[in-house]
């Protein structure tokens, strides 16, 4: 052959020459649908299957089959306790055990603190479904994942991810029965340690810790509110600034446990004792709070159900089903230990 046939010869289309969403343009149908498709998932009627099947071959996608297909759910993770992310883990992993899913995770912070690219990979590998649980990923790339046919579900998203569908516990709740605990042991002076004043599940929690207080009659005292990071320095530092006050507070409400074993350091470095001079409830129940002394009250979340429904939702999604609400939220459990009894006398 002639090198002028060679270069007249039409060249073998290559698998991604359009992308996902162009060819469900194409189709007339979305870009999930498509994925279902290419990847032989069950939910598309015949005539669209061909239609999308066609425009699939012409432009190089070859479906996998099923013996060589592996299924698999990618969980991105920021900046959290090993301890909570093992729980969420342990529930993701169960749910797609049942459903013959791999699972694989990502700690992002690595890759953003040495200045690489974390999205780009993540859309190559094409993964079954993403489950977030960070507050990184935004709005924007859950359109680039929905472009490619992949669901996203977010875990305790820190901002609003619409129309993503989202897990979390009834943080408002929590704070709620956390606040009204120490208001039945008869404190009336409460101070508040908050997170991040954009993140959602920080203002649901202060929002619970100030309609308790409301109900029992009692006006929000600004001076007693500290906002800061979910961290122990944070509930260390801001700790001090309360306990340091003309006026202190009897007991203290954080943001979660690394907050209140910050509130154990600071009480310590101004001869507090807990619970007899000062009270601390904590949210989150991670196993450092059973290790303190005294052992720490705080709210537990069910971290392992938490990942186990986002799962569900995550695979639901997957197969083509749509969810009947946007967002779910489990229910929380004030554990009651050793760091709260009455007000002492001052």
């Amino acid at each position: 052959m002639s090198d002028e046939s060679r270069r007249r010869r039409p060249r073998k289309p290559q698998r991604g020459d359009l992308p996902v969403a162009t060819i469900a343009e194409l189709a007339g149908v979305s870009p999930p649908t498509v994925s279902k498709v290419l990847n032989g998932r069950a939910g598309v009627g015949e005539q669209t299957r061909q239609r999308v099947e066609a425009l699939l071959r012409d432009h190089g996608y070859r479906r996998l089959e099923d013996a060589a297909r592996t299924r698999c759910v990618e969980v991105l993770f920021h900046h959290m306790l090993p301890s909570i992310a093992l729980e969420i883990l342990r529930g993701i992993q169960e749910v797609a055990d049942a459903r013959r899913c791999t699972v694989g995770f990502v700690d992002l912070r690595h890759r953003v603190t040495a200045g690489l690219p974390w999205m780009e990979p993540l859309l190559l590998r094409h993964p079954t479904a993403v489950i977030a649980v960070c507050s990184l990923v935004t709005a924007e790339h859950g359109r680039q994942l929905a472009a490619m046919g992949i669901p996203l579900v977010a875990i305790d998203p820190g901002g609003e991810l619409f129309p993503t569908p989202a897990v979390g516990s009834n943080n408002w709740s929590g704070a709620l029965a956390a606040t009204r605990h120490l208001l039945d042991l008869g404190h009336r002076r409460i101070g508040v340690l908050t997170g991040p004043v954009q993140d959602l599940a920080a203002r649901a929690r202060l929002d619970g810790f100030r309609a308790a207080l409301d109900h029992a009659g009692i006006g929000f005292d600004d001076s007693l509110e500290r906002q800061g990071v979910f961290s122990f320095v944070a509930g260390r530092d801001l700790g001090r600034e309360l306990l340091t006050l003309p006026e202190p507070p009897t007991a203290v409400v954080c943001g979660n446990d690394l907050q209140a074993l910050g509130v154990y350091a600071a009480a310590h470095d101004v001869g507090r004792r807990i619970p007899e001079d000062l009270s601390v409830v904590g949210f989150d129940d991670v196993d450092q709070a059973t290790w303190t002394s005294p052992p720490l009250t705080t709210v537990r979340q069910p971290f392992t159900e938490i990942g186990a429904t986002a799962a569900r939702l995550a695979l639901t999604l997957a197969d083509g089903h749509a969810l009947p609400q946007e967002r779910y939220e489990l229910s929380t459990a004030l554990v009651v230990r050793g760091s709260t009894g009455p007000p002492g006398d001052r």
